[in-house]
């Protein structure tokens, strides 16, 4: 039985994204996507009833896939993974991590830097009052990203994997998508439910970097076999309603409208993504700068675009489009071009990949102050800034121009642009009519939540150093206590075993038969033993130059360490009679083993690494001491020190002052290919989210026209569960070689079937029952089962 239920980004719900999905196939959890909402929307959403959904299920889900390496569909991961037991295998391909990783990074970074987000768990009501706004923000910390995706299992295109444990019988299959690099189709291949096909935001047009999606090929005959007919096919509906502009029109619109601008001395903000989407848009731009030979400058906002380009150039075996054949000398239009070597190419070093992906025009900003050092305010750029929603990040343009690429959250700064801009077009000229439309001067004000990091003053700051203060001394203090232990154990380490086990023995019961000796004299001899040992591990660490004067005495180590105190309340394991002294008490003494194995004793890598480093510091020259000294005090002038800081959040009041155009650069299917997609996919029954209820009401009466196309399609809400089939339980055995000699085997299109008839045997040795002949005899070592 397959069971079906949308965490997030079902039809008809309020905000169609995030889109996270729990499948249930059998008693096996499938978590289809994991995205984040927007954190920091400027009208409130449902995101507290997503995330307390997914905490809920997280610790059971037995599976994680993931479709494609953006926010919307993998941006919670990180937090689910570390906070909430979401610790189940997760697959995705190898660009989609890396994206994944970019862009969780951007948002993470980025709304870390404007509010103060706690990184403890926030689950209680009381918790959200630390935060900027009344819902709480499941922001993870940077080192919790890197750990969770480093922890997802990377496949190829078209790589079939057998799962084991928990998920054994599943084989899932991953296909390439389109819309975004690395995005993925996924099959599902289940021994009791069949075949079931997860393909959500595919594209199948060639775009600039990337081949459309595999599902269809209208040159290759159409549906890809390997997808077709599937006993469930999942996938969204969002733009089924929608008529999208031709590629030529929607280029030479934003050309035009980019030309116009920056020779009229303006600039122009680009609000896009940090990770998928920016490649189509950076590759259209510098294609464009190259044939006209502008010389404006294009400015990247972001704290990690230079890392994810880096990544790009990583993975050219991924990208497609015309920007694959530009290193072999290929044309667009498919002629063999010249092979032509470019001075400029030449000399620079980092560019790894296809000449379309090194954009040389292109420079990269961490923040604001960065480019306005470099660049004048009013000298004409063209600035690209993440994230797109406008959620948060640097946006000042005053007489200049927004140019939308896509919708945005609900409740987003973008989405409320968009819907000024869209209701200020004609009636055939909206989004959604396959025109282009045109730009639109905004007036009237316009209300905002700012946040913002200001430095602290007065009694603030000092709390703060106060607080600072105390915890370096006490970071310092543990520092301290973990070289002394560690040199403790070396020492003991490398003491010689001179003495046997029989003489630690006969120097027990010595000490046993001296109980009646007075104190002091035992004193005396402790102490003589310990000024020989003393100055025995002095000649020891002398050798290895680790005489250091830093307080911590070498001689402390594993000896017995005499107490002073009241004796007479201590409580002695030895029987004392009248007249005899008490000894003084004593430390409790564990004895230190050296660890053997079957290769003789284990060796500390650490400590030989220790002291070989002792060894090249001794040998280096003070020329060499002094260069590295500079450059560790040039590397610590180069870092910029951010001063103590507090997050504020104010509400403000803003002018419309600039104009706005919005052109469509998802890269998506529209409501035309949906519709022709989808019959001849023709599945046995389908599920359709991510989509608003009158775009899924639009592709069921599309399909209900077609006679052979299914009539089970589901549309369930946030929250809702279908359930498709029976329960089936499946069990795994074996045939016995004499039970396969006597069956009778017939042809049935590509496969063989037969017939057969006997008894179950479990055998003690096998955990799997085989199934046997009726007519032979039991073993002692077997048990049959009824």
């Amino acid at each position: 039985m397959i069971t079906f239920r949308p965490l997030a980004g079902a039809v008809g719900a309020e905000n169609q994204v995030p889109l996270a999905y729990l499948l249930q196939v059998d008693d096996i959890r499938v978590l289809l996507d994991c995205g984040s909402p927007d954190w920091s929307p400027e009208r409130p959403n449902l995101a507290d009833a997503y995330c307390t959904a997914l905490r809920e299920c997280a610790s059971i889900i037995d599976l994680v896939l993931l479709s494609h390496g953006d926010l919307a569909h993998a941006g919670l991961y990180a937090y689910a993974y570390a906070r909430w037991g979401l610790k189940a295998p997760a697959y995705t391909t190898i660009p989609v991590q890396a994206m994944a990783r970019i862009v969780t990074l951007e948002d993470v970074e980025g709304t870390r830097d404007e509010q103060d987000i706690p990184d403890g768990e926030s689950p209680t009501v009381a918790d959200t009052q630390t935060f900027s706004s009344s819902s709480p923000k499941y922001i993870a910390t940077v080192n919790q990203v890197h750990e969770a995706y480093d922890a997802v299992n990377t496949l190829r295109y078209s790589q079939p994997t057998h799962l084991q444990g928990t998920c054994q019988g599943i084989t899932i299959t991953p296909f390439s998508a389109g819309h975004t690099l690395g995005g993925t189709i996924w099959k599902i291949r289940s021994p009791s439910a069949g075949t079931i096909v997860y393909a959500v935001n595919m594209n199948h047009m060639r775009e600039r970097h990337l081949d459309g999606t595999v599902l269809f090929r209208p040159s290759a005959g159409g549906i890809f076999e390997p997808l077709a007919r599937p006993d469930l096919f999942i996938t969204d509906a969002d733009r089924a309603n929608v008529i999208t502009s031709r590629r030529k029109d929607r280029d030479a619109a934003m050309i035009d409208t980019i030309g116009a601008t920056l020779s009229s001395r303006c600039s122009l903000l680009l609000p896009c993504d940090a990770g998928p989407r920016l490649l189509e848009l950076l590759v259209l731009l510098d294609q464009h700068w190259k044939y006209a030979d502008l010389r404006y400058p294009i400015c990247l906002l972001s704290r990690n675009g230079r890392e994810m380009l880096t990544f790009v150039r990583s993975m050219m075996e991924w990208v497609g489009g015309t920007v694959s054949k530009e290193d072999v000398g290929v044309d667009v239009t498919g002629k063999t071009a010249p092979k032509r070597r470019r001075a400029d190419d030449e000399a620079d070093d980092e560019a790894l990949g296809a000449f379309a992906l090194r954009f040389k025009y292109l420079g990269f900003f961490l923040n604001p102050q960065a480019l306005v050092q470099k660049y004048s305010s009013k000298e004409p750029k063209l600035i690209i800034a993440v994230p797109a929603s406008l959620s948060h990040g640097p946006l000042a343009v005053p007489d200049n121009v927004i140019l939308l690429m896509n919708r945005g959250e609900e409740g987003t700064l973008a989405r409320i642009l968009f819907d000024r801009w869209n209701s200020s077009q004609r009636g055939d000229d909206t989004w959604d009519k396959g025109k282009i439309g045109s730009n639109v001067m905004m007036d009237g004000s316009l209300h905002l939540r700012m946040n913002s990091k200001v430095p602290l003053q007065g009694a603030e700051l000092e709390s703060y150093l106060a607080k600072e203060r105390a915890t370096r001394e006490k970071e310092a203090a543990q520092q301290a206590a973990i070289v002394r232990n560690q040199r403790m154990l070396e020492a003991d380490e490398d003491e010689s075993d001179e003495e046997s086990d029989s003489d630690e023995e006969d120097e027990v019961e010595r000490a046993l038969n001296e109980d009646q000796m007075d104190t002091t004299d035992g004193d005396s001899a402790v102490v003589t033993t310990t000024r020989r040992r003393k100055a025995e591990k002095m000649e020891d660490n002398a050798d290895w130059g680790l005489d250091m004067d830093d307080g911590l005495t070498k001689t402390l180590l594993s000896f017995d360490i005499y107490l002073k105190g009241n004796v007479s309340k201590a409580t002695s394991f030895f029987k004392s009679t009248g007249g005899q002294t008490h000894r003084f008490r004593m430390f409790p003494y564990v004895e230190k083993k050296r660890k053997v194995d079957e290769y003789g004793e284990t060796v500390d890598i650490g400590m030989w690494l220790r002291r070989g480093k002792v060894f090249e510091q001794e040998a280096e020259s003070d020329e060499t001491k002094e260069a590295k000294r500079k450059q560790v005090e040039e590397e610590a002038k180069t870092v910029v020190q951010e001063p103590p800081s507090k997050c504020v959040s104010s509400e403000i009041e803003i002018q419309l002052a600039c104009r706005l155009l919005f052109i469509d650069m998802e890269g998506l299917n529209d409501g035309r290919a949906v519709k022709t997609i989808v019959p001849q996919v023709n599945p046995r029954k389908m599920i359709l989210v991510h989509a608003s209820t009158d775009a899924a009401r639009t592709l069921i009466e599309s399909c209900g026209q077609i006679r052979a196309m299914t009539k089970d399609i589901y549309a369930p809400g946030v929250g809702e569960s279908v359930q498709i089939g029976q329960q089936t339980n499946s069990f795994s055995i074996s045939l016995s070689d004499e039970l396969l000699s006597t069956v009778k085997m017939s042809r049935f299109e590509d496969n063989e079937v037969g017939y057969v008839t006997g008894r179950v045997v479990n055998h003690f040795s096998s955990t799997i029952p085989i199934l046997e002949p009726s007519g032979i005899s039991i073993p002692s070592d077997a048990h049959v089962r009824d």
